[in-house]
Formats: structure tokens, sequence, C-alpha cells
């Protein structure tokens, strides 16, 4: 699937995000609710800034793929940190855990500094909106004669 991909000059440059997608007619829309680096237990791991970005990038694709998604399916996505120096200083790292996962696919974007998340170990969460293609269906079958 391709979106249309909107960069208007009067935005500047887009580095890393796109500020406008619009997706294609017919398709449905999925939302991915914030993932953190929970694992299965449901707990958030003592584990760095760098390593709970990438589980909750993990999270995020596990549920995509879930419902029938692909990473070029995904339009948007909202990053709360509570620690942006540390995104910044991490943005090497997090393009190595972002190509494997995303290639070249740059949603719209924004990162928000925040004090706390529910989890409390938490310091990543990533929210995503993804449009999938519809799937075709199924002709039905010619009707059998009464």
């Amino acid at each position: 699937m391709t979106y249309d991909i909107f960069n208007p000059e009067q935005l500047g440059p887009a580095k890393g995000w796109n500020n406008a997608m619009l997706a294609p007619a017919g398709s449905r829309v999925l939302f991915i609710a914030g993932q953190t680096a929970r694992g299965g237990d449901g707990l958030v791991p003592d584990v760095g800034f760098i390593e709970q970005f990438e589980r909750a990038l993990d999270n995020v694709m596990a549920a995509l793929e879930a419902a029938g998604g692909a990473p070029e399916n995904v339009g948007r996505m909202t990053v709360y940190v509570t620690d942006v120096q540390a995104y910044r200083d991490s943005l090497k790292e997090l393009g190595a855990i972002w190509r494997p996962r995303m290639g070249r696919n740059f949603p719209a974007m924004a990162l928000l500094g925040i004090t706390e998340l529910v989890d409390a170990n938490a310091m990543v969460e990533i929210e995503t909106t993804a449009v999938i293609p519809a799937v075709a269906e199924e002709p039905a079958p010619p009707a059998q004669p009464v």
C-alpha cells in the first residue's frame, strides 16, 4: 500500500518523518494503543532507554502484524518519552533499531516529553495508527439451480 505523502515547503524539510500522509480509499484503519517495553508477564523490565525503545517498537510491530498489517502501513506514530535528552543522545542507535523494523517508512510523527508513564519503569511509550489495505473478498459461489 502506498500513502500520498505531503511535505509542504512552508513546513521546512521533514527529517525522519512526514508531515501528512493520505491513505487510499477502501482501506481499514488500525489504532494501536500506547505500547511500552512490557513483556508477556505484563512488566516493564529494568533496562535502559534504547532497550526500552526497541521493546516498545517490537510490541507495536507485534500488534500490527497480528492485525494483518506491515510496517509500510503505519501512517502516524506518537512517541512519549520521560527523557527527551536521552532520545536526542540516542538518535544513531535508535536508527539502527528503526531500520530493520520499519525500513524506509517514516510516518507522520510526534515526540512528546512527559513526566511519567503509567508503567512505573517505562521511559518510552509508542502509539500508532496504521491503514491496512482492504482484503478483496472472494466472490460468492454461483447459485445452485432449485
